[in-house]
């Protein structure tokens, strides 16, 4: 047993002996947990940016701190704000016959203890503490696990919590498979896991042997519809928007596009001209960023030598006509795959890259069939004015969460629960339905002084209260 596990399990241990004593705590103990991780984050914003941009190979300063660190600030404010209201007893009404006589209900919300978070190295900064927003307002201690793949990430959040956070209250665990391993199988009171479906799947299967209740927040194939009523230029625009950000690198980006067949060259200029406008060029670009290592740089490379051996056409998006075949980097252009289908591992796995495959409908109807035969997704966009067609596409199909006429925005929504279904995820968090994730709904019933089992019927020897009762209660 290495020291890293070790320790985690002593300060497990730690944590939730530290909580069970300190029940119940005070709504101003939450707040000033939130208030701490809020200046960890402000005080340290550069050097987590520059942690990530050294992490992938490059990344800009200011997409880590518009895509990191800005949304968990805005998440840990937003739960600061609402924690009052958040935390109040919900009154429920008492079904009679238990409802009698000055009887009550009610919900109360308890933290669950101690939470573990076992963070991507997508958004290695923003995937732990958005989450965290909503594990404090519920007022749980918290234990972070943050992906080897983003090692100066992980080591500076192991420097920095301390500084700010007691090891009761939060702690940092480092390390690679065998730590990550040994962490999922915790007995933790809650786990959320952010990451591939595959590996949701092992750690579904190690917590299950504490019963521990996990969020899972996977990935997929998110589709995306081009109604022909869009507006062919925007959409490209917004759609180029999603698959550059990060490279592609994110689990809600566009991953395919199911265009009408007679518009699919329209569509395919359109986000061309949108990738043109916000990337002149690629390789010195500071905005644009790195593949974040060889590993999944060579799995996108397979992903379109695959495609184009079964006969789809590949579209290199380089507006500057960059070599990158002589960079020394993990830099990719965004590449267009026409004439696609699902032999093709580009349209089996989640693409997580730039690589943009396009699918072409006859009818709309024909489009929503295809995804409905698949797994469902973490998102769906569609694009379209005409809102009979936006309707249909929205009731006959399931996702985790839309965006109507742009991408990735519902994630940014702070009052929408954000989560998947089935393959895609399990659970959600973001402002009142992360601060019901991280808590115990307990429920509450107050009995009044009269003897209710009796006045109802509910107390032997029955007769003719009981007789009342039933008759009352099960008429049509």
């Amino acid at each position: 047993m290495t020291a890293e596990i070790a320790r985690m399990e002593d300060v497990l241990r730690r944590q939730r002996a530290a909580f069970t004593a300190a029940l119940p705590e005070p709504l101003s103990i939450r707040a000033d947990r939130i208030d701490r991780a809020i200046a960890l984050l402000i005080d340290h914003k550069d050097a987590f940016a520059k942690a990530v941009s050294a992490d992938f190979g490059h990344r800009s300063i200011e997409q880590t701190l518009m895509t990191d660190i800005m949304p968990s600030v805005g998440a840990l404010k937003h739960s600061k704000k609402h924690l009052a209201a958040w935390s109040r007893d919900e009154k429920r009404k008492p079904m009679f016959p238990l409802g009698l006589i000055g009887s009550k209900a009610k919900v109360v919300y308890q933290p669950k203890g101690v939470v573990g978070v076992i963070a991507p190295w997508n958004f290695p900064v923003g995937m732990v503490m958005v989450p965290m927003a909503g594990i404090l307002a519920a007022g749980n201690r918290a234990m972070i696990k943050p992906s080897e793949f983003t090692e100066r990430v992980a080591d500076l959040f192991a420097e920095v919590v301390p500084q700010y956070f007691a090891e009761e209250e939060m702690a940092v665990f480092t390390g690679g498979v065998e730590v990550g391993t040994a962490f999922s199988k915790l007995a933790f009171d809650h786990m959320i896991f952010t990451g591939a479906t595959s590996v949701g799947k092992h750690i579904m299967r190690a917590a299950a042997d504490n019963l521990v209740p996990v969020t899972l927040e996977l990935g997929g194939k998110s589709p995306t519809f081009i109604g022909r009523s869009a507006n062919k230029k925007q959409a490209g625009e917004r759609i180029a928007m999603g698959k550059m950000m990060n490279a592609g690198q994110i689990c809600l980006a566009p991953d395919y596009l199911l265009v009408a067949k007679d518009q699919e060259a329209d569509v395919i200029e359109s986000v061309k001209g949108g990738v043109a406008g916000m990337y002149p060029s690629l390789l010195s670009n500071d905005d644009y960023t790195s593949v974040v290592n060889g590993r999944n740089f060579e799995r996108l490379q397979g992903y379109l030598k695959d495609a184009q051996e079964k006969g789809a056409e590949l579209i290199e998006v380089n507006p500057a006509g960059e070599d990158f075949k002589s960079s020394n980097g993990n830099k990719m252009p965004l590449t267009i795959v026409r004439n696609v289908n699902d032999d093709m591992k580009v349209m089996q796995e989640e693409i997580f890259g730039p690589i943009l495959p396009v699918m072409t409908y006859d009818s709309i109807d024909q489009a929503i069939d295809y995804v409905n035969a698949h797994d469902r997704p973490l998102g769906l966009y569609y694009f379209g004015q005409d809102k009979a067609e936006e309707q249909k596409v929205l009731s006959r199909t399931i996702s985790g969460g839309v965006t109507v006429n742009d991408v990735l925005f519902h994630n940014a929504m702070e009052d929408l629960p954000f989560g998947g279904v089935g393959p895609s995820g399990m659970g959600n968090y973001h402002g009142f339905d992360g601060f019901k994730t991280f808590s115990h709904a307990r429920a509450v019933y107050s009995q009044s002084g009269m003897d209710i089992g009796k006045l109802s019927g509910f107390k032997p020897p029955y007769g003719k209260a009981t007789q009342s009762t039933l008759a009352r209660e099960l008429k049509k």
